[in-house]
């Protein structure tokens, strides 16, 4: 994606940080109608697949707690740290069963927790409502959200496999897929920082 693109999509909208990134990414479009009847009918509409993102956020909201058991008995607070990571790894391993997203290519993203331009193979004109699902491989967690299509054009790549950039508005994210976002967002920002200093 060219700087130019990421420019003329970002605009003003610059509550989130931006990263490029590389995702598997799932997404189908859907009627208009099937986007205002889950903001009714809410999370319970994807079943586990918010299951790593709410262990997650369990486990940050537990932090406290396990600092504070370390001072007083270190031995008990390790071992819940490996019962913490055992649970951790299950839930993860029954969401990639059930899910399509390890069968996906992966695509070139640029992404904040307010939105998404990604890799496409077809054209999606604007007002379009899509189902997104993706699978933030740094931390394993998947997230599903609503978009509406802001914009779509022309790869200046000129990748012949997506020869088109889609760009996304969030619709309904849940503040929890948010904060995952956020953190997913920040962890490689940092990462990809490092990385240009080491090469320089």
């Amino acid at each position: 994606m060219s700087e130019e693109q990421k420019s003329d999509f970002v605009g003003d909208r610059r509550r989130f940080f931006r990263i490029d990134d590389s995702i598997r990414l799932f997404y189908k479009k859907i009627p208009e109608n099937q986007l205002q009847e889950n903001n009714v009918s809410g999370r319970n509409a994807f079943g586990d697949c918010s299951l790593a993102t709410a262990l997650d956020m369990m486990t940050q909201e537990s932090q406290v707690s396990l600092h504070r058991l370390e001072r007083n008995d270190p031995d008990v607070a390790e071992y819940l740290k490996v019962l913490n990571n055992k649970i951790d790894l299950v839930a993860r391993a029954l969401l990639m069963q059930k899910m399509e997203l390890t069968e996906q290519k992966t695509r070139n993203v640029n992404m904040s927790a307010s939105g998404i331009a990604f890799d496409s193979e077809e054209l999606i004109p604007p007002g379009e409502c899509l189902e997104i699902r993706m699978l933030l491989a740094s931390s394993m967690a998947v997230i599903i959200t609503y978009g509406n299509v802001i914009r779509c054009e022309k790869n200046a790549d000129m990748n012949r496999e997506y020869p088109y950039i889609v760009g996304v508005d969030y619709y309904n994210m849940t503040e929890q897929d948010r904060e995952v976002l956020i953190k997913h967002v920040v962890k490689r920002q940092i990462q990809q920082i490092r990385e240009e200093r080491e090469s320089s």
